[in-house]
């Protein structure tokens, strides 16, 4: 038999070339590669969403901005005279108060009447006054009788003088008796009179001859005397002849003199002129407004001009307009005089006063306050301020919104 461990088949020798698997180092430097790549998509990721905020952020500051128009500042067209604004005045006015303490009993005039001077306004009721006023005059009455009695006795008593009856001691007591007992009725004579004075303060008049152009009295209302926060009872305005006050540019001041002829224009009356003559200068130039305040005289025959009115004032003088043309809308008008609101580089604002020379209606010229080139803010809104910061319109905003105003 032959031997079982002789017929085994010997077993194949191992392959030491065989891969058994990768090793750890390849391990580490794969996985250092996938950590890079992973940090480097989210360092990517992470700069593309603040990049995105970041212009999100700035869409909405610019979005917050308001948005203005500008308007081009042009050369003006020089004109001969010079026609500036003025608001007319009349020659005398006057309000009238109360004088004295009481009720509007009634009044005997009304707005738009004409009076002569102490012609009566309104009667007040001052029952107070009247009372204090009989009072007054019983008591004057009881000291003159005092002093009468004083005086007759002075008298008797000087006679008995003379014929040793009494002393010089006594007389002379009588006499200063007479002059204290007339000093008392003179001071009750002078109350007397202060209330017939302020009893006649009921009746209100007009100073001069004129027109009323207000009046606020009722009857049955209260009025109290020396109240200078009272709206006045009565306003009478003399106006046959008015003043005119024009605020004149600087640069155009040592033209208009006293003397030279204004042809005065409304604009109820198209079409028609008021002759006036410059009657006076301020001769100063105010700090705000930049311009010289002028007096102009008109006669006012008609009453055609009337107090408070708008006026348009040409002066007939050789003046070569000097400045920029601006549209209306872009100017600003403030207690501080008017304004423009005026763009930098960066889009801030800077709110300049401006001096205007003329005024076209729809168009301004600015001689003061504005230069060629500067970036004026067409239609400001009033609550702009130096330093607001804005962002302009751009042209193909500004199309649709102008073919929509217009049409």
């Amino acid at each position: 038999m032959l031997d079982p461990q002789m017929h085994q088949t010997p077993e194949a020798p191992m392959d030491n070339d065989t891969p058994t698997g990768p090793s750890s180092r390849t391990l580490k430097r794969v996985g250092i590669g996938a950590a890079v790549v992973a940090l480097a998509v989210v360092a990517v990721g992470t700069a593309s969403r603040m990049h995105a905020t970041s212009e999100l952020k700035t869409v909405a500051e610019d979005s917050a901005l308001p948005t203005v128009a500008l308007a081009v500042p042009k050369t003006a067209a020089g004109e001969g005279g010079l026609t500036l604004p003025g608001t007319a005045q009349a020659w005398n006015s006057a309000a009238i108060n109360a004088r004295t303490n009481g009720y509007v009993s009634k009044w005997l005039a009304d707005i738009g009447d004409h009076v002569k001077a102490g012609q009566p306004l309104a009667i007040l009721d001052a029952p107070e006054i009247e009372q204090q006023l009989a009072q007054a005059k019983a008591d004057y009455q009881t000291a003159l009788a005092n002093q009468r009695l004083a005086a007759t006795t002075a008298r008797r008593w000087s006679a008995m003088l003379a014929k040793d009856a009494v002393s010089q001691q006594e007389v002379d007591e009588k006499a200063g008796d007479l002059a204290a007992k007339t000093a008392l009725a003179n001071a009750a004579l002078a109350q007397v009179r202060e209330l017939q004075a302020q009893h006649g303060f009921t009746q209100l008049s007009a100073p001069f001859a004129g027109v009323v152009t207000s009046r606020s009295a009722q009857i049955g209302a209260l009025v109290t005397a020396g109240n200078a926060a009272a709206q006045p009872l009565f306003t009478v305005s003399d106006v046959h002849r008015m003043r005119v006050y024009v605020r004149v540019p600087q640069i155009y001041s040592s033209l208009v003199n006293p003397g030279v002829n204004v042809d005065l224009s409304l604009p109820e009356y198209p079409g028609r002129s008021f002759p006036g003559t410059v009657s006076r200068s301020a001769g100063a130039v105010d700090a705000q407004s930049g311009a010289v305040l002028v007096e102009v005289q008109a006669d006012n025959n008609d009453g055609a001009l009337k107090p408070g009115a708008f006026v348009q004032a040409h002066f007939d003088v050789d003046a070569t307009l000097k400045g920029v043309t601006l549209p209306g809308s872009a100017i600003l008008y403030t207690d501080k005089g008017p304004s423009v609101a005026v763009l930098g580089g960066d889009n801030k604002v800077t709110v300049r006063p401006i001096t205007i020379a003329r005024d076209q209606g729809k168009s301004v010229i600015v001689s003061v306050g504005v230069n060629l080139g500067d970036r004026v803010v067409d239609s400001p809104p009033d609550s702009i301020r130096t330093g607001d910061r804005v962002q302009v319109q751009s042209a193909t905003d500004a199309a649709p919104a102008k073919a929509a105003t217009h049409g």
